[in-house]
């Protein structure tokens, strides 16, 4: 079969949230640019792997990219220009269509897919930015220190394309072009002898990964059933008690992830006052007029359907696969849980009423979303790598390390789900970051940029970074640094190791609406 041969300035591989601000950013300064996606939708966790922005509490004022914000604007603005709201949630500046308690802008992922095909197509009309998508990196050609090709295959035409440039941003899930162009990098947990990290385990383990979710939306019908057939694996899930986890993991009763206590949330009730239910809501039917939802709709991410049982990236193609059959079979079997056998206040059983909403995920075959919610990816090996003790206020009382050579802000809770290895939530406080350009630039390849959570950071440290806003910021900036560099024909190491062009770079940062450090510090 013939190989089409596509050329350009830039090729970002991998369509999530990364990808989309790195391909604004190389087309807003008129450079061409090729971006490929696996599903349907490009947008990552934000979409097609259904997550609402995690975000900090002063997202509103500071502490994300002028892009960023656009984009959470253009998310609100499309509520208030095409569905019928109250005349309260029209007129809020702040508006929260699912009112969830876990995000300020819980949102429909087809929303966002709107606004981000609505941010991009400009682009797209004018010949500067060409997105493919289903395709699946599976080849990557390199010459000495640079990569040369990356081998993009049709998932429904099975057609090859080889896309040449003169840079490479990888904005996988789970950093898979670091893995096919042989670009040094690391997996799963460090030792803790190389990283002197407190939180990090005495050996290195590629396998040790944290939690992968597959999130399904859903809406409750009393009095109407909507039972789904019951799962291949519920017997399994619903009888195993993980260790450690205070009962049997699809239960009410959880874990909190601050000190390890048993914490119990029914799915309209809550000891805490924080019921699943409107945990990630993201439509709030109260926010509309009368009649125009039958009900609210929420997506599920819980503990319950967190799966650390296995790994899904660095292993064979069959574990590879079982795992994510499993963590959809995982899923689907909270549902049929909540829908039988979930004790309900009133001491009967299950909430048969709750349907399925496979429309709000892009209608896949099994309802569920389109891809696995991934916290954790392959990362560089990068001239810098930032390490718990540089962020975590516990071990920085006075405040975080302050990185001259920063391209960005970032803020969230050192927040790690189970591990693999069964070591169990690690939630620390975090003070407001700075995003170093040294973790953004390879030890020894010149020509590839992470653009997402594949940065120099480590398995610690990620579950600061990992959030929506941060990833949007390194992609950003991956694609600032891939066009300033071709305009000046330069390296990017060259950018971040020579004073004069360090400056003149962060000097565009900012002219492009880049925050480069925080106003005040306040720990999270």
């Amino acid at each position: 079969m013939d190989v089409e041969l596509l050329r350009t300035d830039v090729a970002i591989i991998g369509g999530g949230l990364g990808a989309c601000a790195a391909a604004l950013a190389v087309a807003r300064l008129g450079r061409r640019v090729i971006l490929t996606e696996e599903t349907h939708w490009i947008g990552g966790q934000l979409t097609n792997q259904a997550v609402p922005p995690d975000e900090h509490p002063w997202i509103e004022e500071f502490g994300a990219t002028a892009s960023y914000r656009a984009l959470r604007q253009g998310i609100r603005n499309y509520y208030r220009a095409y569905l019928p709201l109250t005349a309260e949630a029209r007129s809020c500046s702040t508006l929260n269509p699912g009112n969830g308690w876990v995000s300020r802008l819980c949102h429909d992922p087809r929303v966002a897919v709107a606004v981000l095909n609505e941010m991009t197509l400009p682009h797209q009309l004018g010949g500067r930015l060409f997105i493919m998508h289903p395709h699946r990196p599976i080849a990557a050609w390199t010459a000495g220190d640079r990569l040369t090709g990356v081998i993009a295959r049709g998932l429904q035409s099975g057609r090859d394309c080889l896309i040449e440039a003169a840079f490479f941003i990888d904005a996988t899930p789970h950093g898979e072009l670091l893995d096919l162009a042989r670009v040094e990098h690391v997996l799963g947990a460090e030792a803790q002898a190389e990283t002197e990290e407190p939180h990090a385990p005495e050996k290195a383990d590629p396998r040790d990964q944290q939690a992968i979710t597959v999130c399904f939306a859903m809406e409750q019908r009393p009095g109407e059933d909507h039972t789904i057939d019951k799962p291949r694996q519920y017997e399994l899930w619903r009888d195993y008690q993980p260790p450690g986890w205070p009962g049997s993991l699809l239960s009410w009763t959880t874990i909190r992830p601050e000190t390890h206590e048993p914490l119990t949330r029914h799915l309209f009730e809550a000891e805490d006052g924080h019921p699943w239910w409107h945990f990630r809501r993201i439509l709030d039917r109260t926010k509309f007029v009368e009649r125009f939802a039958a009900s609210d709709i929420t997506v599920v991410n819980w503990p319950q359907n967190d799966y650390w049982f296995g790994p899904v990236c660095g292993v064979d193609a069959l574990e590879e696969a079982r795992n994510l059959e499993s963590a959809r079979q995982l899923s689907l079997s909270l549902l049929y849980w909540l829908q039988t056998e979930a004790p309900r206040p009133d001491g009967g059983v299950g909430y048969p009423g709750l349907r399925l909403r496979g429309d709000v995920m892009g209608g896949t075959p099994d309802g569920l979303a389109q891809a696995p919610y991934v916290r954790e990816s392959r990362r560089l090996r990068a001239e810098f790598t930032v390490l718990e003790q540089h962020i975590a206020y516990p071990l920085r009382p006075s405040g975080p390390e302050i990185f001259p050579d920063s391209v960005g802000v970032g803020c969230y809770r050192i927040d790690l789900h189970p591990r693999v290895s069964g070591a169990g939530y690690l939630d620390l406080g975090c003070w407001p970051f700075q995003i170093p350009l040294g973790a953004m630039i390879p030890v020894r390849v010149e020509n590839l940029l992470p653009g997402g959570k594949n940065l120099g950071v480590t398995h610690i440290s990620n579950g600061a970074f990992r959030v929506h806003p941060v990833e949007w910021n390194v992609g950003e900036v991956a694609g600032l640094l891939a066009a300033f560099c071709l305009e000046r024909n330069l390296m990017p190491r060259q950018v971040r190791n020579v004073p004069a062009l360090l400056d003149e770079f962060q000097n565009l940062l900012r002219q492009q609406g880049i925050e480069l450090g925080w106003p005040s510090l306040t720990p999270l």
